[in-house]
């Protein structure tokens, strides 16, 4: 099965070719979003695969939660590639995908959301497989808690942005990123079953609704005029 992915949630941007369980991907940071660069990685990983587009079985994008420029990006290009080709995508969590790229058993995933805010879930891993214990969230540092045990690896930027605020887990790994290659990985058994949606179909998943605060919002949050 040939599947291509990308996630491009955070300002770590990626997109990968899963052939059989074999990937190539490209990443790199950008802060200004990742539009010039996703296209032409995907022209490059397919023809140094030696694949034309038709060759793919399907197309995985990270859906989210974080940054809506970002999410729409990923959904729009997995979107346009597909339709053309009448190729299933599906989204993947985000969140679920950091968890797997850390390589740690349990992890609670926690995002910068920004307006004082992160993004937060809790899994279990188990080589490529990824149990969710608690739904994705958001929420103001200072409200989130860890679930019930004191095994759990934070992992994420969440914790780089605001440290001691949010709860303290036993390790954390705040340079961990969700990649395409973990997108991937997530979205091969389920394409494989069948599970890919119609290309005109697929959203992003955003958790908040909001992409503003109101003054008297940002203060209560312990933010800024």
């Amino acid at each position: 099965m040939n599947i291509l992915a990308l996630e491009t949630s955070t300002r770590q941007l990626s997109v990968a070719l899963w052939r059989d369980g074999a990937v190539t991907e490209r990443k790199a940071e950008s802060i200004t979003g990742g539009s010039a660069l996703v296209l032409p990685w995907v022209d490059e990983l397919l023809a140094e695969a030696g694949l034309a587009m038709g060759a793919l079985d399907g197309i995985a994008f990270g859906a989210g939660p974080g940054s809506f420029t970002g999410l729409r990006l990923a959904c729009g290009v997995a979107q346009g590639l597909a339709c053309g080709l009448d190729l299933p995508t599906l989204g993947v969590s985000t969140l679920a995908a950091l968890a797997l790229a850390s390589g740690e058993p349990r992890v609670f995933a926690c995002l910068d959301a920004r307006m004082n805010e992160v993004y937060f879930a809790a899994y279990a891993v188990a080589g490529d497989a990824v149990t969710e214990l608690q739904a994705p969230q958001v929420a103001p540092p200072n409200m989130v808690a860890l679930p019930v045990g004191d095994d759990w690896i934070g992992c994420g930027d969440g914790f780089a942005s605001y440290g001691a605020a949010l709860p303290q887990p036993a390790r954390v790994r705040a340079d961990v990123w969700p990649t395409a290659a973990a997108v991937a990985a997530l979205a091969a058994p389920l394409l494989a079953r069948g599970e890919g949606g119609d290309a005109a179909q697929a959203m992003p998943f955003y958790v908040r609704d909001k992409v503003a605060l109101t003054t008297a919002e940002r203060l209560a949050r312990g933010g800024v005029r």
